[in-house]
C-alpha cells in the first residue's frame, strides 16, 4: 500500500464526512439506509488507500451494510415517536426478507452483480417517475397485501439489497405506497425493515469474507472495513435523526417528489456503476 500525502488524506476525509452526512440525513428523511451514497464514497476511499481491487467493492458493500445498522436504529426510533412504523407489516415481511438477504449475501460474496445493478437502475427510474407524476392519484386508504405477494416481494427486496449494500428502503417505500400507505408510514416501516436487512446482511458479509479468506486490506473483519465504519458511524447517527425529524415538517406532496428525484439520481448512479463492469 503506497503512502498517501496530507492533501489526499484531507480530501479523503472531506469526501467521507460529506457523504456520511448526506447518507445519514437521507436515511432518516426517506427511510433508506443511505447505501447508494455510501458504497461509491467508500469505494473511492478504498481506491485512494490502494485496497486490493479484487475485494474493494465487496468491502464497500459490506461496510455500507454495517453502517446502516445504527442509522436504521436512530431513524426507526424517531419514526416510532410519531407512531409511523407499521410493526405488523415488519413481522409479516421479516421471514421472507431474511430468506432474500441470505441468498443475496451468497451472491454478493461469490458472483458478479452487474445484472442486478442494471435491473435496479431500471426499476428505480420507473419508481422515481411514479412518485413524481402519479403519487397524487393513489388512494390514501391502505389496501390488503396478499401473503403470496408479501413472500415474493420480501425475498426480492432482501435479495437485491445485499449485493448493492442498501437497506431496502428504495424498494420498500414504493411498495407500500402502491398499496395506499401514507408516505410517512411507508418511510418509518422501511427504516425498521432496513435494520433487519443491515444486521443479517452484515453477518453474511463477515462470515462470507472469513470463509473465502481473500482479504488483504487492513482493519477488516470479513468484508467489513472497521476504518470506514468508524469514520461514517458518528455522522450518520447524527444526521439520521435530523432527517427523520424533518419528515414531519415537510409537505407530503413535496416529500414524495423529493423521494422521486432521489430515486432518479439513484437510477443514474446505478447505471453508471453497471457500465463500469463492462
Amino acid at each position: 500500500m503506497d503512502i498517501i500525502n496530507s492533501s489526499e488524506i484531507f480530501n479523503l476525509l472531506l469526501v467521507l464526512i460529506l457523504s456520511a452526512s448526506v447518507a445519514g440525513f437521507m436515511a432518516g428523511l426517506l427511510g433508506v439506509g443511505g447505501g447508494i451514497i455510501m458504497v461509491p464514497a467508500l469505494y473511492y476511499a478504498f481506491s485512494v488507500l490502494d485496497f486490493d481491487i479484487a475485494t474493494r467493492m465487496h468491502l464497500s458493500v459490506g461496510t455500507s451494510l454495517a453502517i446502516i445498522i445504527p442509522t436504521s436504529i436512530i431513524s426507526t426510533k424517531t419514526h416510532m415517536e410519531h407512531d409511523e412504523v407499521e410493526f405488523k407489516m415488519v413481522k409479516q415481511f421479516a421471514v421472507f426478507i431474511l430468506i432474500g438477504v441470505f441468498t443475496g449475501g451468497f451472491l454478493a460474496v461469490n458472483l458478479k452483480t452487474s445484472e442486478l445493478v442494471l435491473f435496479f437502475s431500471f426499476f428505480t427510474f420507473l419508481v422515481g417517475l411514479f412518485f413524481i407524476f402519479i403519487r397524487e392519484k393513489l388512494l390514501e386508504n391502505p389496501k390488503k397485501i396478499s401473503d403470496l405477494f408479501k413472500s415474493i416481494s420480501g425475498i426480492i427486496i432482501g435479495f437485491i439489497s445485499i449485493p448493492l449494500g442498501i437497506g431496502g428502503g428504495s424498494l420498500m417505500v414504493p411498495l407500500m405506497r402502491i398499496f395506499g400507505y401514507d408516505i410517512r408510514k411507508s418511510i418509518g416501516t422501511a427504516a425498521a425493515i432496513g435494520f433487519l436487512i443491515a444486521v443479517f446482511g452484515t453477518i453474511t458479509m463477515v462470515v462470507g469474507g472469513e470463509i473465502i479468506d481473500n482479504i488483504n486490506s487492513p482493519f477488516s473483519l470479513g468484508y467489513i472495513n472497521l476504518l470506514g465504519f468508524i469514520v461514517f458511524f458518528p455522522m450518520t447517527m447524527l444526521m439520521a435523526r435530523l432527517g427523520a425529524k424533518a419528515v414531519y415538517k415537510i409537505n407530503k406532496s413535496l416529500l414524495s417528489k423529493i423521494f422521486g428525484l432521489f430515486l432518479i439520481v439513484v437510477s443514474i448512479r446505478s447505471f453508471i456503476e453497471y457500465l463500469s463492469f463492462n
